[in-house]
């Protein structure tokens, strides 16, 4: 499992490749409930890479913040593969930068499910290359309890931002 000193790492390589990229990060969280966003502003400086972040641990606000289509979340519900891509997209659109990250998942200890069990968790990227916009999604099913489940989350959010904001 990750530790705070781990993350704070990976949120100064996050800051180094924003950086020399001129790049900006937006954050949309559910399950993570801001703790991308506390990362990444825990780093002085960090104004001059992330601009921000929207907390959507309800539906109405994943549809209200970040666009999440209401259709979305009734025929594959808030930790899916879709949501999690529609928040990425909204969160990059409707908050600007050049990257984002999304998160949405069951960090327990209860609202699993035998299809999402406790631990399952979704992820998504949105990025800028020119005009193109770029939309990834991983899932991972992650042991622990609820902190352990979260902190993780957090690392594989900034670990996906990092490969994904490598300078071309």
């Amino acid at each position: 499992m990750t530790n705070e000193k781990a993350l704070t790492d990976l949120v100064r390589q996050v800051a180094a490749h924003l950086l020399a990229a001129r790049g900006a990060l937006v954050t949309a969280e559910s399950c993570t409930g801001g703790w991308v966003g506390k990362a990444c502003t825990d780093l002085p400086g960090s104004s001059q890479w992330y601009r921000g972040g929207a907390i959507v641990y309800n539906n109405e606000l994943k549809t209200r913040l970040v666009g999440v289509q209401q259709a979305t979340l009734e025929r594959h519900g808030a930790v899916s593969e879709a949501t999690v891509l529609e928040m990425a997209r909204g969160a990059l659109e409707r908050l600007g930068g050049t990257i984002s990250v999304a998160v949405t998942g069951v960090a327990g200890p209860d609202g699993g499910t035998p299809q999402k069990p406790v631990g399952t968790v979704w992820f998504g990227w949105a990025r800028r290359r020119g005009d193109v916009l770029e939309v990834t999604a991983e899932q991972h099913v992650l042991p622990g309890d609820r902190d352990d489940i979260r902190r993780e989350s957090v690392a594989l959010a900034l670990r996906g931002v990092l490969q994904r904001s490598v300078p071309a």
